[in-house]
């Protein structure tokens, strides 16, 4: 537990730190000639629905990622399953680790993500940190899925399929895979379905150190089938949103769908 407590100060400090770049760069944006509006103009666009969805949306992730993945040894790719791996050999929270890695992941892609996508994934990387700090005080409810990986493989492929589309799907993610591939794709040149499978198999290898071979076979139809769901969830008019909210994300998601 001490090791907690000691992430948790850390995570603080880094917190500030990183809303202070942010501030310095919203007001260099704002004296470029690419972003010459007014303070009104870059944020007018910014609708807080979409916000309360995209925290609410991982907040339900997290709830799925407490008591379904984390339990039955069955994990995913990307900043998700890389929170699980934190978790298990260095005994940080997945509620502190998320939040970290997906703000480093937003700050790299911001240049080809936007204002919109930074607001709505930071809302949601908010509701995915507290959520999964709430459930950490209550024991699982399905200690039983241990027993039964293929059904929480399934079960866990919804509930990050389910939720995390919706959170794509008004423009966010709750995860910073899509700030990741995406700033991949811009450095290397590589087609962005190649960088999303890229930081799946990283993640899914390096919980080969903690997870048998049989439960990454899991683990592989968790991701497989989360990320035709995430694309499923793209084509549906959730909460009558127009399909304009998420412009330039649905078409992100959809070569993941492709890769998977």
């Amino acid at each position: 537990m001490s090791y907690r407590h000691g992430y948790e100060k850390l995570f603080f400090f880094f917190t500030m730190d990183i809303m202070e770049v942010i501030t310095k760069m919203s007001r260099n944006n704002k004296r470029s000639k690419l972003c010459g509006e007014s303070a009104k103009g870059l944020f007018g666009e910014i609708r807080g629905l979409y916000c309360v969805i995209a925290f609410l949306s991982s907040a339900l992730l997290a709830f799925g990622l407490y008591h379904i993945h984390a339990l039955s040894g069955v994990t995913e790719g990307g900043v998700l399953g890389m929170t699980l791996l934190l978790e298990h050999w260095f005994e940080i929270s997945p509620s502190v680790s998320g939040f970290v890695l997906n703000v480093i992941c937003y700050l790299m892609g911001w240049k080809y993500l936007g204002k919109n996508f930074i607001v709505y994934s930071l809302a949601a990387s908010a509701g995915f940190s507290v959520s999964y700090k709430i459930n950490e005080q209550f024991e699982p409810l399905f200690p039983w899925l241990a027993d039964l990986p293929l059904l929480a493989a399934i079960l866990g492929a919804l509930v990050v399929g389910v939720t995390a589309g919706i959170c794509v799907r008004i423009g966010g993610a709750p995860g910073g895979d899509d700030a990741l591939a995406m700033s991949i794709s811009g450095l290397t040149h590589i087609n962005i379905q190649w960088a999303y499978l890229i930081c799946d198999l990283v993640v899914l290898v390096l919980s080969l150190s903690y997870i048998p071979v049989s439960r990454i076979m899991y683990s592989f139809l968790t991701v497989i089938l989360s990320g035709q769901i995430i694309g499923w969830m793209q084509k549906l008019p959730v909460f009558g949103l127009n399909k304009e909210a998420c412009k330039g994300i649905i078409k992100s998601s959809e070569d993941k769908e492709e890769t998977k």
